[in-house]
């Protein structure tokens, strides 16, 4: 369905609610809203981190310990 279809169909049946339960669609669709608003920010937010360039330098790094860098070594279960 059309998002104008159901906005005008949404309108027609909220007229045929008494107040407090228009009261109650307002307050729920105000949530969802809400809801949405944070999800595109923390979507925002991720973006923002993946293509930042603070941590490239953690890709560049080298190895510091070796397995001979080991004061004991534990066998494996057979």
């Amino acid at each position: 369905m059309l998002r104008s279809t159901l906005i005008a169909q949404t309108i027609h049946n909220l007229a045929k609610l008494p107040d407090d339960k228009v009261e109650e669609v307002s307050d729920y669709a105000e949530f969802i809203l809400k809801k949405y608003e944070e999800e595109m920010l923390q979507k925002g937010i991720q973006q923002l981190t993946s293509e930042s360039k603070s941590f490239q330098f953690l890709e560049q790094d080298e190895e510091l310990y070796t397995v001979s860098d080991l004061k004991e070594i534990y066998n494996e279960k057979r």
